[in-house]
């Protein structure tokens, strides 16, 4: 899912931005810890840690290292904390996550918007929630290419263009490609566009889209009540939509226009909108409220624009990158060249905008555009508004553990 992101993007507002020091202690230079040594180890609710970690060993128990461990996890009764906790100290080694700044890094938060919305169109429900264009083609673009300035290549099946490779002249059924028209955005090393005779054009940015070009050929999932809901559903990567007989549609990140994603909160500071501080969702929230006539304006500041495809229903929460069901509150993104996926990781943070320690043993199940680095972790809070707020307001100092199978060590857990 939160393919994020994204994409799955990420609450990430500003690139750079003010922490919270957490009370919690640090392990010392060895690195490696009994979990039991783990601040506020004993005060863990062991239930819903339990069902994430069995959630990832549908993954996990593939490797080798992770079948016994999986095997016994999934003989604990549901519930039964006493013998969780004993579990992850017999079977587990906590490894200090560290970079070059040390052990601290930045945790923010993320969820799943809950709206308001109906199959059809109607007065209550004027904004589309769009799948993706028939127009919209997508090529990978090598880094070795990067120099050149002009590409050829030809359609490859649904979406996809294939790269002719020695050819810098378009034949019949070919396009041109030049690199130099499209956004450089170098976390996806792909460009997205649309085909204008025989060459293909960046995609429509978010401003073109809001006047209409590109979304006749989209087909519409969905529509919503609240433009704004709607904004914050492409920024998480995926949501959940409540329909007029009370049922759920899901829906997550299918496809994005190439552009790369560009903060409004960012936008309003330096603007002298908003300050730092208030530069949260609900703050951006207030800010459009305050300012209905420049909604728009503020929106084109980001021209990435994400369309969507409906998921599998259920009560579940959203699929992460590991392919399992998001745990609200016990599931995080990682960057996956420092904490592979499937692993535990404890986290010592603070409650959002707020002093109180926050320590819990987390799963990292999923990525983000926006997660990068050793010591860096998005929390996912689950979905709708109390999850929202949490989120949105979580730009936390933090450290880390990952927890292994006794016998495993970081350079082994990192190996294919």
């Amino acid at each position: 899912m939160l393919k994020r992101l994204l994409l799955l993007l990420p609450l990430l507002w500003l690139a750079a931005c003010s922490t919270t020091t957490p009370t919690t202690p640090r392990p010392g230079d060895g690195g490696l810890l009994s979990p039991a040594a783990l601040p506020a180890w004993q005060q863990q609710n062991m239930g819903d840690t339990l069902s994430a970690l069995q959630q990832s060993c549908k993954v996990t128990a593939r490797k080798p290292a992770w079948q016994g461990v999986c095997a016994d996890a999934a003989r604990i009764p549901a519930g039964d904390g006493a013998q969780t906790r004993q579990f992850f100290e017999n079977r587990f080694n906590a490894w200090a996550v560290r970079d070059s700044a040390g052990s601290g890094g930045l945790i923010t938060g993320y969820y799943e918007p809950l709206l308001n919305g109906s199959r059809s169109r109607s007065e209550r429900t004027p904004y589309p929630v769009y799948g993706v264009p028939a127009d919209l083609l997508v090529l990978d673009y090598p880094l070795a290419l990067h120099g050149r300035s002009v590409l050829v290549a030809r359609k490859a099946g649904g979406n996809r263009l294939q790269l002719l490779p020695g050819k810098s002249e378009a034949g019949p059924g070919e396009m041109e490609i030049r690199p130099a028209d499209f956004p450089v955005d170098s976390r996806s090393n792909k460009l997205k566009g649309r085909l204008a005779g025989n060459r293909l054009l960046p995609y429509y940015t978010r401003a073109e889209i809001a006047q209409g070009k590109g979304v006749a050929c989209a087909p519409v999932l969905a529509w919503v009540e609240d433009p704004v809901e709607l904004f914050f559903l492409q920024v998480q990567g995926s949501g959940r939509i409540q329909l007029e007989d009370g049922s759920f549609l899901h829906v997550g990140y299918a496809e994005q226009n190439g552009y790369a994603y560009q903060s409004i909160g960012k936008w309003l500071v330096e603007k002298r909108e908003l300050t730092l501080s208030a530069a949260s969702m609900q703050g951006i929230q207030a800010w459009i409220k305050a300012n209905p006539g420049r909604q728009q304006e503020l929106f084109a500041v980001n021209p990435s624009y994400v369309f969507f495809k409906t998921l599998p229903g259920g009560d579940s929460g959203p699929a992460g990158a590991l392919g399992v069901p998001l745990t609200g509150g016990y599931s995080i993104a990682v960057d996956p060249h420092y904490i592979p996926l499937g692993t535990p990781v404890y986290l010592a943070t603070t409650w959002p905008l707020s002093q109180q320690p926050l320590t819990r043993l987390v799963h990292a199940q999923d990525t983000g555009s926006a997660i990068r680095g050793a010591v860096r972790a998005d929390l996912f809070w689950g979905y709708g508004s109390e999850a929202g707020m949490y989120a949105g307001r979580m730009k936390q100092s933090g450290s880390m553990w990952m927890l292994l199978p006794k016998g495993m060590t970081p350079s082994m857990a990192a190996a294919p």
